[in-house]
């Protein structure tokens, strides 16, 4: 027997794909948990009031302690209004934890070294209150975070397309 769907629109379950509405369910709640974790996160680290938007741009910005430019930001990130990534760069910037640097045309943005030192601790509460706790099903925690990330990708792929098709109609 089959178990009830936990849908988040019952409307949406009564199509040809009944499933898919409980995966955007939880891609839904789980969304707003890691925005939720992540801003918590941060300000555990030192660093209160910023959005998830923030959050991510200041990570990003420190990934590979490589400077960035605002257009490959929004990019690797997959945000299309670079007013959002710019004004998250800005508000960085005013608080002291990214500079950008101009060169020709381009600002390239860095983490300054209160930025990193922020980066470090939200990385060592990390571990302390989320990475303890991941454990898949069968104990394979490497492959079950590999898989995990492997999917949302795939789904990020999925609805990225389906959003172009839907500008078209």
């Amino acid at each position: 027997m089959k178990s009830p769907l936990i849908a988040s629109s019952a409307h949406l379950a009564d199509g040809s794909a009944p499933d898919l509405s409980e995966v955007e369910f939880g891609l839904m709640i789980a969304s707003h948990a890691f925005d939720r974790w992540i801003v918590r996160c941060m300000a555990a680290a030192g660093l209160p009031d910023l959005t998830p938007t923030d959050v991510m741009v200041f990570h990003h910005v420190y990934h590979r302690q490589r400077a960035k430019k605002l257009a490959d930001i929004c990019f690797t990130l997959n945000i299309e209004d670079t007013h959002i990534v710019n004004y998250a760069l800005k508000k960085l910037d005013r608080m002291g934890m990214v500079r950008g640097e101009r060169n020709g045309k381009e600002v390239f943005y860095s983490v300054t070294p209160e930025g990193a030192a922020i980066i470090k601790r939200y990385g060592e509460i990390r571990e302390q209150c989320l990475t303890t706790g991941l454990t898949a099903p069968n104990g394979g925690e490497l492959e079950f975070s590999r898989q995990l990330a492997h999917t949302l990708r795939a789904l990020s792929g999925l609805y990225d397309q389906a959003a172009r098709a839907a500008t078209s109609l």
